[in-house]
């Protein structure tokens, strides 16, 4: 198995570093690390490092710096708009999302979304999306932290900018002919990938969507739940892409 990963604010600058907060924690007491055993830290900037552990305190660790490294981002850039779902759905999504690869998150108040984000709620869910992201990153190994994006949920007017000003824009829709195994993709800038909540895309947030350059497609014959189309929607883009 590889070594566990850990998000700092910023790397160690010498060979030596301590672990302590909440990953420290992590760390010494819950995945029971010890002495000789190798770890890896990532800045979730694309900065990394491999150390091994030289000792284990209550709840922290020492370890000494062996090899330093840095991943570019990838590119082109993917920016999922998630529907805002009800119960713990979108979490699914984020999570798997993150696993699979995505680099933003934008958090997508939906005509027909059962959940609305309003006021402190919102503020606490979207600060459910982002743990979840964090951890999900970590499970992964990845290098760089995906962006959930800063308000607690953003409007249709919003997402039609971010479609206007990326280099393509994908509205997963089931009733679309063009594909997205097949779709023409482009190889720099950003891509963004929209996917309606439970009740699917308005036929007015479509054409809003179709009008700033947006190209309904779909997967396949399957209708998936919103906590699974983004993520399979990843999947082909990532494979297509060469980053499978």
């Amino acid at each position: 198995m590889s070594a566990p990963l850990f998000l700092v604010e910023a790397l160690p600058t010498g060979d030596a570093l301590t672990l302590d907060g909440p990953e420290g924690h992590h760390a010494a007491t819950v995945q029971r690390l010890r002495v000789g055993e190798e770890l890896l830290l990532a800045d979730g900037r694309g900065g990394t490092a491999a150390a091994v552990v030289t000792a284990v305190g209550k709840g922290s660790l020492e370890a000494t710096v062996t090899s330093r490294g840095y991943a570019d981002a990838p590119v082109p850039r993917i920016v999922t708009v998630q529907g805002i779902a009800k119960g713990d759905r979108g979490e699914l999504a984020v999570q798997a999302m993150t696993e699979v690869g995505v680099d933003e998150i934008v958090p997508w108040a939906a005509s027909r979304s059962v959940a609305q984000w309003r006021g402190e709620r919102g503020v606490r869910a979207r600060e459910k999306w982002v743990a979840t992201a964090r951890e999900a990153a970590k499970q992964a190994r990845r290098p760089w932290l995906p962006v959930v994006a800063g308000a607690p949920d953003e409007s249709t007017a919003t997402v039609v900018r971010r479609i206007a000003g990326a280099a393509t824009a994908f509205v997963l829709h089931e009733e679309a002919e063009e594909r997205l195994t097949t779709a023409e993709l482009p190889s720099a800038g950003e891509i963004v990938l929209v996917v309606g909540p439970e009740g699917g895309i308005a036929p007015a947030e479509l054409s809003a969507f179709r009008e700033a350059g947006g190209r309904p497609v779909r997967l396949g014959p399957a209708v998936l739940r919103t906590s699974t189309a983004g993520v399979a929607a990843l999947a082909v883009l990532a494979t297509r892409l060469g980053r499978w």
